[in-house]
């Protein structure tokens, strides 16, 4: 392999040194200083020639041969040199940094020249990283290191990792790259919430109807592998001869409490971008109630205005036990990428809420499921259609963002410059009308405080006849 292709980790380097493509790209990488000393060179054989100077033509021979022979020599000089990248962490959430660890190997016989080592990264993760490695010797090794930093939530490639090689004059410069490169995700910033009772709601792990019972009989019962901590007079003695390992009881099964965070999207109901734009705020905020819900032990799902549904798979709920953790990370990873929707209304959500509890006991009468909403900029009719989303007997509750604060406009101009919209205060009271525990989303205003407050919110008049459960 020529000098400069180096194979990335888990990618083919670049073609052979021989081929006339190569040597091109080879003769394409002469710099100002070397295409000035063939320049020189070929106007001072010309002047030779006309003026008959032998002495010149020597001297315009090596000033346009001396580049040509770099760019040969270091066209033909073959490295076998490996790199590898190691991003640490791959998921970071937004304003924190991830550090990147290069590594380079020379696995060659022979001993490299001087290298710069140079890693592509987007632009809002910070200046490009460029390292400048002395003479690698046989079998040496090289290991940099750099940090990013990303206000912005995404996923960013890094990479490919390019090597630059130039000769002792700085004649030629040639740059190769590893064909490998690896992806950092930032995710949302979320913060701890606390423990709060809301109305309707149960815990996360059920029991008493949240029980599936097993067969009664002795005979019919449901056997599993013994596992730690499983008490032993629930030992099935029957199964256990037969398998040949100890058996256990299988008599109540819990089941997780449901969760669903509903998150709108909307581009007419958000204005401003950036960091601190009231959007931005919203997939925080979501992020962190998904999280919390994921460790008091509920299965949650994520659903936006366009009807799509973060797991698509088990019902659109997460599952339990150790797949927690997996769980959150599909979750963050969808939040990480969302972006603005071009729909103009909650129809498609309010199908997708209502249609899941009439099939799954979590909506309509009797309904027990957890419903947390994100709104923004909602006219009289998407009012309406988020009102039919709360489930009687579960608990809802529901955040709305209003473009007004968010955008520093008083108060009293909202009907103009909002596109008719009624008052922040009329918006919450039709959700609080069909039972929703609606709370108002100011700009500044840590959401923990908010969830705290929705906690200690006084019961709906339309939604009170729920049970008054939680965790605590």
């Amino acid at each position: 392999m020529s000098a400069g292709a180096p194979h990335g980790a888990g990618g083919r380097g670049p073609q052979s040194a021989g081929s006339a493509a190569g040597l091109r790209a080879s003769l394409s990488g002469l710099t100002t200083r070397g295409r000035s000393f063939l320049a020189a060179g070929i106007a001072a054989g010309l002047c030779a020639y006309v003026l008959g100077q032998s002495e010149l033509l020597r001297v315009g021979l090596l000033l346009a041969v001396l580049p040509l022979l770099c760019v040969l020599a270091l066209h033909r000089t073959r490295h076998r040199v490996t790199g590898t990248r190691r991003l640490t962490p791959m998921r970071v959430p937004a304003g924190s940094e991830a550090r990147v660890q290069l590594r380079l190997d020379n696995t060659s016989r022979m001993p490299t020249g001087l290298l710069m080592l140079q890693d592509r990264v987007p632009y809002v993760l910070g200046p490009r990283p460029r390292f400048v490695l002395d003479r690698v010797e046989p079998g040496g090794r090289r290991e940099v290191s750099y940090r990013v930093r990303s206000d912005l939530r995404g996923r960013y490639p890094l990479g490919p990792l390019q090597l630059r090689l130039t000769d002792p004059f700085g004649l030629v410069e040639l740059t190769r790259s590893f064909s490998a490169y690896d992806t950092l995700t930032v995710i949302p910033r979320t913060e701890a919430l606390p423990l709060v009772r809301f109305t309707g709601e149960s815990s996360g792990y059920g029991d008493g109807s949240r029980r599936s019972l097993a067969l009664a009989g002795e005979d019919d019962v449901i056997p599993r592998g013994y596992r730690r901590g499983d008490d032993l007079r629930r030992v099935h003695w029957r199964s256990t001869a037969r398998y040949g390992e100890l058996m256990v009881r299988r008599e109540e099964q819990p089941q997780r409490s449901r969760a669903t965070v509903v998150l709108d999207t909307r581009r007419l109901a958000y204005e401003g971008a950036g960091p601190d734009s009231a959007f931005e705020w919203a997939v925080s905020a979501a992020a962190s109630a998904l999280v919390h819900l994921l460790e008091q032990g509920f299965s949650v799902r994520l659903l936006t205005d366009t009807g799509d549904c973060v797991p698509r798979e088990g019902g659109g709920f997460t599952s339990g036990g150790q797949e927690s953790a997996e769980a959150a990370g599909l979750l963050m990873d969808t939040l990480a990428v969302v972006g603005h929707s071009d729909g103009a209304g909650l129809s498609r959500a309010c199908d997708a809420v209502r249609s899941n509890g009439a099939g799954s006991g979590l909506g309509g009468a009797g309904g027990d499921g957890l419903l947390i909403a994100f709104f923004g900029d909602l006219d009289d009719v998407q009012t309406g259609l988020a009102a039919k989303m709360c489930r009687r007997g579960g608990g809802a509750v529901a955040f709305v963002l209003d473009s007004a604060d968010w955008s520093g406009r008083p108060q009293g101009l909202a009907s103009v410059t909002s596109q008719g919209l009624p008052p922040l205060e009329e918006r919450l009271g039709g959700l609080r009308d069909a039972g929703w525990t609606a709370l108002a989303a100011p700009p500044g205003v840590a959401f923990g405080e908010l969830w705290r407050q929705a906690g200690n919110a006084p019961i709906a008049a339309a939604g009170g006849s729920g049970s008054a459960g939680g965790w605590g």
